[in-house]
């Protein structure tokens, strides 16, 4: 870790309690800072509070008073789902206090470089397939950010040698200065997370944000086949390497003869690949430029792609009933996520879908479900999920409860041979902290059917 001396003897907010405020606040006492911790909830008697106050740090619970702005205020390190909007965040900007997401901390103490893995789609796949090729590569990886592990604990024992993989939300990404990844990776672009960016411009601003700081010693590995991401990534300095599923690329990853090719060395044939759904080929193509950029070898990248078949609440197979093949992609939490999950299935399908009320409508929903049998639907969404079922011809939706009513509901009114798929389209926080706990409802609920029918 390095010896980093910018936040000694200064005052700083860490606002939210979440891990990764609690993560980000432990290492800056290490850092020497005056640590003030804040959250809207009572933590009074939180566990991680009390144990960050016998470290020394102020904790200020039941909201975010703005007085504690009129302190000397070196910076704000929030939990990234707090938006900017808030009186709070926006006193600190008028007063010019910098705000950050522990994710800048992690790069300021990194004695490890970073490889950085942002998108609206596919961030956790290509993030773990990046780090399980390296980790074969024999290349020192290490994994965190948005997939689970808090960036800055991770840093903190990253050695040189080492290389940490991250991925990075749009949220995140708001909140770097310094940041720089010697591979950043952009997926792709799609309508999401509006309700805190506020437009599309600003989402993709954000997105962006990943290249901000490389020079041309860094790389870009960058979707072809996404205008906008073409359009965010146009004069950035780092050198690009694209990829793609619709052309050939020069000095990137594309398909030919359903063949995976990197700068016209052929590296596996698809029927080898064992991650299914087409959708995941943009995925892979990403994952294989950044194992060849750090030299990782073909063989350890194939060993991967022929064995590697799922991330957790991610097209997760769940188990099988009586017939019925049980899917979580809780994860899907924006229609195209829903609509690569429904892509990747060819047979009759019981859809499982609703959530948080974003706004939108799901008209763009309508041409990926012509496979879907029935819709059975949840969560404040249910009703504008219904609308676009009947508008796509599906005769039946059941609406349900929850995720675990959802399961017995859809084993009554499947088939043999049908698919049941919980892919929402929707975030979970109207019912479920995260999508992680909608995704291990569902497994639970599906666990207990088996062995009810057993």
């Amino acid at each position: 870790m390095k010896n980093v001396n910018n936040f000694q003897n200064k005052t700083v907010i860490v606002l939210g309690l979440a891990k990764s405020g609690v993560a980000a606040a432990k290492l800056l006492i290490k850092l020497g800072a005056h640590v003030v911790v804040n959250d809207r909830e009572d933590i009074s008697t939180d566990p991680h509070a009390l144990e960050l106050s016998e470290l020394g740090a102020r904790v200020v619970g039941n909201g975010h008073p703005l007085s504690l702005l009129d302190d000397d205020v070196f910076c704000v390190v929030k939990n990234p789902g707090i938006p900017h909007s808030i009186p709070f965040l926006q006193k600190a900007v008028k007063k010019n206090i910098p705000i950050f997401t522990e994710v800048e901390l992690a790069y300021l103490i990194s004695d490890a470089p970073f490889i950085g893995i942002t998108g609206s789609n596919g961030k956790t796949t290509t993030t773990t397939l990046i780090f399980e090729m390296l980790n074969q590569g024999e290349k020192q990886p290490l994994i965190a950010g948005n997939i689970g592990t808090v960036a800055c604990e991770v840093a903190q024992h990253a050695r040189e040698d080492n290389v940490i993989v991250t991925e990075l939300s749009s949220f995140q990404l708001l909140g770097i200065t310094n940041y720089r990844p010697k591979i950043a990776v952009l997926l792709n672009i799609f309508d999401a997370h509006l309700d805190y960016h506020g437009t599309r411009e600003e989402y993709m601003k954000a997105k962006g944000n990943i290249f901000l700081n490389q020079t041309d010693e860094d790389f870009a590995v960058v979707n072809a086949d996404d205008s906008d991401v073409s359009n965010i990534a146009a004069n950035i300095l780092a050198n690009k390497v694209p990829f793609s599923t619709k052309q050939i690329v020069q000095d990137g990853a594309y398909i030919k003869d359903d063949t995976v090719y990197y700068r016209d060395e052929k590296i596996i044939e698809i029927a080898q690949i064992a991650l299914p759904g087409t959708h995941n080929l943009e995925n892979i193509l990403a994952a294989i430029c950044v194992a060849k950029l750090l030299n990782v070898d073909n063989k350890a990248i194939c060993n991967v792609l022929s064995t590697f078949s799922s991330v957790k609440h991610r097209l997760q197979f769940v188990d099988e009933i009586e017939g019925r093949r049980f899917y979580n992609d809780s994860k899907a939490t924006n229609i195209l996520a829903t609509s690569k999950a429904l892509s990747a299935f060819k047979k009759d399908v019981i859809l499982l879908a609703g959530g948080l009320d974003r706004g939108n409508e799901f008209d763009e929903l309508i041409p990926f479900l012509q496979n879907v049998k029935v819709t059975v639907t949840f969560g404040q969404t249910a009703e504008k999920i219904e609308e676009a079922c009947k508008k796509a011809g599906i005769n039946l939706t059941v609406r349900v409860d929850n995720v675990e009513q959802a399961v017995k509901t859809a084993f009554d009114i499947s088939s043999e041979g049908d698919t049941v798929l919980l892919s929402p389209a929707c975030a979970s926080w109207d019912q479920y902290k995260t999508f992680e706990e909608r995704g291990e409802r569902f497994i639970k609920a599906v666990l207990s059917l088996k062995k009810e029918m057993a």
